[in-house]
């Protein structure tokens, strides 16, 4: 079957005296009958060349599956006198979201059936779930398209009847006043889907009304209450700016007060408790310190330092109880949980054994007691929940993920590695592997622990996986999918380079806007890295990102073709230049911060000169296999498209090249927990057809 080949409509796009030649951007028409029928030929094509791995693709899914309790549950939680969990049947797609009042021996009430509800849809989401303070109505959102935007729809908790009641074009959730009368949501616009405008209505008098409206279209709202319930609170931000309103739930039909004018580049966040508010911030402090302000005197020259700002750890969260302070830190690459007593000063950091590990504050919606619910994991220890009494500092171990037919932990390993890169920075990567006869393979960090500038060991396949963008830190952390690559010889690892957050906020900003080039070179010395220790080999070594990370994809093999035997690229970002001089896309003005903005001649070269669409080459280019959905509301489909067709127009190998286009869904793929796992078995068994595996 001979691959498809996309026609070439030339269009000229010119800025700042420069031409670029798009000749596949007529990809662009959604409803174009043309466009669906080469997106249905290419995946066509996809499915012949992976013909040959299609009773490994059946065989890996119903692996993975099989690790997979069917009919679990998640532990629950108490929120004004009733217990909440969510719990799946053997068979079920989806959630069904359930209470038990007081006792968890008293009778279960089914706030939702998503398996029901879902029946129908090629895809379904629920947004928000949110029950009114007097117990009788519950509001929750549903997408049914995949492009992130939610109805609003609501049902009686006495009759447990859906009402005639539906609101379009929401972000998915809605916070309650205290009346049970009024709710606040957030509308996104039509077009671009930016989140802009805050309504009330109340569902008695059905009075509606706009409470805001963000007007830069570079920054984003939303609305939610405060966990002390006293607030609502209204967010503005974007990247580097932020700003605060706030009015009583008791009062919601008051005026919004703003709590501090947003002041560019200057980022805050609240959450009040008895009659302060702490305020995280970075007014004066890179990696962010703890403020502390009264009520009614909000401006930042009120506030007052609880915990200053340190170079070597980012702040990156607070918890606020009665008696007690939960501060989330991260230092070195490493997050930690620190508990601080407010009533004696006393505190100390929760302790943990693993070398590299995620811990990380739960749902906690109680505002007095010495009890914090807390999650951890590590690359080899499965997600667990723990109760942690801050006051005792007793750890109870509530559930921790059921792998079934068995796990073994003592026969994987994981470590902590640092590649130097080009400019002298040490980056880490968390990998993990399963050991050969029983022997942990030695990994080493420093030059002085090579034998001969090597390690003593087989190479071994390996996928190095990244995202590095949007502040975005990557956390080891289990997985039972991951198994399937680690019993078949696979070594994975996760390169925390520039561009995420993991060694605090300079790492970040060393790898955003006129130093995004980074990112790039950071992963590529990681590979580089692996390779000169004699981890892997050149042809053993595997890339692989998503979204953001699939930019990361396409500038790598645009500059280092020959470090990968294969790469998959998923929901990849590639056409920069383009979509960041469209406002009329999703999410584009928002992005200026992260990127730059094109329509500046500085950014706009800068930005081109690694956007992976305009970088394509007639050269060799590894094996590739990218995805997309046709409803993408983050990534439009018609990126990796355009992407896909130059690179075949270009390329000067034999290499594999196809793309995998789900024409039901969008960013984050198929809905349900079972189906979005043929997706994986797909991009696996695509990695092992490539490495000969074939079983």
């Amino acid at each position: 079957m001979q691959a498809p080949r996309a026609k070439k409509v030339r269009k000229e796009l010119t800025i700042h005296g420069d031409t670029r030649i798009d000749n596949y951007f007529w990809l662009n028409q959604r409803e174009d009958q043309e466009v669906i029928d080469y997106l249905e030929a290419e995946n066509a094509y996809t499915k012949e060349i992976l013909k040959p791995t299609e009773e490994l693709q059946g065989q890996l899914f119903e692996e993975i599956v099989g690790r997979i309790k069917k009919d679990d549950s998640s532990v629950p939680y108490k929120k004004d006198g009733y217990w909440y969990y969510t719990r799946y049947i053997t068979e079920g797609e989806y959630a069904i979201h359930c209470r038990k009042k007081e006792s968890l021996e008293n009778e279960e009430e089914i706030l939702l059936n998503v398996n029901e509800m879902a029946k129908g849809h090629n895809y379904y989401s629920i947004g928000g779930i949110n029950i009114s303070p007097d117990n009788k109505y519950l509001i929750y959102g549903e997408d049914t398209v995949s492009r992130r935007i939610y109805t609003l729809k609501m049902k009686s908790m006495e009759t447990d009847e859906l009402l005639e009641f539906e609101i379009k074009g929401t972000t998915g959730g809605a916070t309650w006043a205290s009346d049970s009368e009024t709710i606040f949501y957030t509308v996104k616009d039509d077009q671009t889907l930016r989140s802009y405008k805050i309504m009330s209505y109340n569902i008695i008098t059905k009075e509606e009304k706009v409470r805001f409206v963000e007007e830069d279209e570079t920054f984003n709202c939303a609305v939610f209450k405060s966990k002390s319930k006293k607030y609502i609170k209204i967010s503005s931000g974007a990247s580097i700016t932020s700003e605060y309103q706030y009015l009583l739930a008791d009062n919601p039909n008051d005026d919004f007060k703003v709590f501090q004018k947003r002041i560019r580049g200057s980022e805050y966040s609240i959450s009040h408790f008895e009659d302060k508010w702490n305020v995280l911030t970075n007014w004066g402090a890179q990696n962010f310190r703890l403020m502390r302000t009264s009520e009614d005197k909000t401006e930042r020259e009120n506030w007052t330092e609880v915990i200053a700002h340190r170079e070597e750890t980012l702040l990156e969260g607070v918890e606020t109880f009665k008696n007690f302070m939960v501060i989330e830190e991260r230092t070195n690459g490493q997050n930690h949980m620190r508990i601080i007593n407010q009533l004696t000063s006393e505190e100390h950091y929760m302790k943990f054994e693993s070398e590299t590990f995620d811990c990380w504050s739960g749902t906690n919606p109680e505002f007095d007691t010495d009890v914090l619910r807390y999650g951890y994991t590590s690359m080899t220890t499965p997600s667990s929940a723990f109760d942690y009494n801050m006051e005792t500092r007793e750890k109870t171990l509530l559930k921790q993920q059921i792998i079934l037919g068995g796990y073994d932990e003592s026969i994987y390993d994981s470590k902590r590695m640092w590649a130097t890169a080009r400019d002298g920075k040490k980056v880490p990567m968390s990998v993990v592997y399963k050991k050969v006869h029983n022997e942990s393979v030695v990994f080493v960090s420093e030059e002085s622990d090579l034998v001969n500038g090597k390690i003593e060991s087989t190479t071994r396949p390996l996928l190095l996986y990244a995202y590095g963008s949007y502040g975005h830190s990557l956390d080891p952390y289990f997985s039972s999918v991951r198994l399937s690559l680690l019993d078949r010889g696979f070594i994975y690892v996760i390169a925390h380079i520039r561009g995420g957050e993991d060694l605090g906020r300079p790492w970040y900003d060393d790898g955003k806007l006129l130093n995004k080039k980074h990112t790039f070179s950071d992963y590529i010395d990681c590979a580089e890295h692996l390779i000169s220790i004699g981890q892997t080999t050149k042809e053993q070594l595997y890339a692989m990102g998503g979204s953001a990370g699939g930019l990361l994809m396409g500038a790598v093999i645009n500059d280092r073709p020959d470090l990968w035997n294969g790469v998959i690229a998923a929901v990849p970002f590639v056409d920069v230049v383009t979509t960041m001089l469209d406002d009329t896309i999703p999410l584009t003005t928002g992005e200026y911060d992260e990127w730059g903005n094109p329509n500046e001649e500085e950014y706009y070269h800068y930005i081109k000169s690694y956007s992976p669409y305009d970088q394509v080459e007639a050269k060799e280019y590894p094996n590739m296999l990218i995805t997309t959905g046709l409803h993408d509301s983050q990534v439009q489909y018609w990126e990796p498209a355009k992407w896909l067709a130059k690179l075949r127009e270009m390329k000067t190998d034999e290499n594999i090249l196809i793309m995998d286009c789900n024409m039901k869904t969008g960013h984050g793929g198929a809905s349900g927990r079972f189906e979005s796992l043929r997706e994986t078995a797909k991009e696996f068994a695509f990695l092992f057809m490539l490495e000969g595996i074939k079983e």
